[in-house]
């Protein structure tokens, strides 16, 4: 048995869930989400309680098991207390601002970078070099300060670029300026 997928899901005062065969329906105070879930997996709400069993014990169910399990508790999660991405922008003249809803990136390119946020998505700009992406899905927070990040990654030798919070870039040895070949 998957030991993810045996821990039971609590379900917040604000949150409700709606379970149609694989459907499954939470609304909050942040937002609505809905997902289906793969037929060999049941969801069932025992009062404030969510649990996530498989029918049976092949292959496909065992996989579906935990990982169904940490979508709806991600979807709880989310539409009750949202998330939140951190990244950080370092090297000289790159900066960030918001545009009204947009995210406008000044990367070092002959343009600047603007960034439209999809649906339940905000952008935050804290001191020009601190980016915090939040919404109530943690899929499109992820994704969204991905390709936020794919606009300039951090290089490996001055470590210049746009990076997530607490990453660790590895640093490379620069040229030794030795003498070339005679």
């Amino acid at each position: 048995m998957s030991r993810i997928g045996k821990r039971p899901i609590t379900i917040p005062a604000k949150v409700q869930v709606t379970i149609d065969g694989t459907k499954v329906l939470v609304k909050g105070p942040k937002g609505e989400l809905s997902r289906n879930l793969p037929a060999n997996v049941i969801v069932s709400q025992e009062g404030e309680i969510l649990t996530v069993t498989r029918k049976d014990d092949s292959r496909t169910s065992r996989q579906m098991h935990g990982l169904s399990r940490t979508l709806v508790a991600n979807m709880v999660e989310g539409v009750s207390q949202g998330f939140q991405r951190r990244l950080e922008i370092q090297g000289v003249g790159y900066r960030a601002q918001v545009q009204g809803r947009n995210l406008v990136l000044n990367m070092g390119y002959s343009h600047q970078v603007q960034i439209e946020p999809p649906e339940g998505i905000q952008f935050v700009v804290e001191n020009n070099t601190n980016v915090i992406v939040s919404g109530y899905d943690k899929e499109i927070v992820g994704n969204t300060a991905a390709k936020i990040r794919a606009v300039r990654p951090p290089e490996p030798y001055k470590g210049k670029g746009i990076r997530y919070a607490g990453e660790v870039v590895r640093r490379k040895a620069g040229k030794t300026g030795g003498k070339g070949k005679k």
